[in-house]
């Protein structure tokens, strides 16, 4: 999954949003420098990927992806997640994701002195783009995949991803709804119990 998701099974802890958010921009040798609390983050964010990697609707998702997008099947679909969830965020959060973004980019840029350099000058901008929020448009969409195909050896196979999404999002969309709340009960149980209060 992508930032919106990580984020969101986060929880309200400071410190395990700001080391989910981290887990893709850091090496090991960084992760271990980082307090404990965020460590916890990182390992979070790692097991999300894992216990997401291993379900059976998202293996479902992945392979109705591969004919036309080949190995990048899975990183299309972790974008996928991110609309998915903006899409559907009534069933997971009783907050309007726009306060959600606002109160997430509080404490990203409360926590900045903590992160690398390169994130000094990135982080404001991803912010000032509300790249939250913009994950559940189609123009969002189109933007993130802009730019994954610029750092891709193989940028033909992100052609037409958000057609993809398009042509089959009824399933997709049941798919994603039938796995995310088993990842939610895997990693963060409470967040369910605040959900059926």
């Amino acid at each position: 999954m992508n930032f919106l998701a990580h984020i969101y099974l986060s929880g309200p802890d400071e410190n395990l949003i700001v080391g989910n958010f981290l887990a893709d921009f850091i090496s090991n040798k960084e992760v271990a420098k980082l307090p404990a609390s965020f460590q916890k983050g990182v390992q979070m964010h790692r097991q999300i990927d894992s216990f997401t990697d291993k379900h059976p609707m998202v293996k479902q998702s992945a392979k109705r992806l591969h004919a036309a997008h080949g190995k990048y099947a899975p990183v299309i679909l972790d974008v996928f997640h991110d609309f998915l969830l903006a899409q559907n965020w009534g069933k997971y959060s009783s907050q309007s994701l726009e306060l959600f973004a606002a109160d997430v980019y509080e404490v990203l840029l409360r926590h900045l002195p903590i992160m690398p350099e390169f994130l000094h000058d990135r982080l404001p901008r991803m912010i000032a783009d509300d790249w939250l929020v913009r994950y559940g448009t189609e123009d969002g969409l189109r933007f993130t995949f802009s730019r994954v195909k610029l750092r891709s050896s193989a940028p033909q196979f992100f052609e037409n991803a958000v057609e993809s999404l398009a042509t089959y999002y009824h399933e997709f969309d049941e798919e994603f709804n039938a796995f995310f709340p088993d990842v939610i009960a895997e990693v963060n149980p409470g967040l369910g119990l605040l959900l059926s209060a």
